[in-house]
């Protein structure tokens, strides 16, 4: 059960990471592949997700994530 806390708190970790290159490349008219089907609703909706990310993310990896249990 362990281990499935950890892979959780680290694909939190991951998709507040995508979110956060997500924005930033978004700034400069670039996207990462993955993510490109984010502004096909239009670019509220995709900052929205976006942000969706950035927050379930960083949720998933505060819950998930035991520090004291690394070795």
């Amino acid at each position: 059960m362990e281990i499935i806390k950890s892979k959780l708190g680290q694909g939190g970790l991951l998709l507040a990471a995508l979110g956060i290159m997500s924005i930033v490349l978004s700034l400069f008219n670039y996207n990462i592949r993955l993510l490109a089907w984010i502004d096909i609703w239009g670019n509220t909706t995709g900052w929205i997700i976006r942000i969706i990310l950035i927050l379930g993310g960083g949720a998933l990896f505060f819950l998930f994530n035991n520090p004291e249990e690394q070795e």
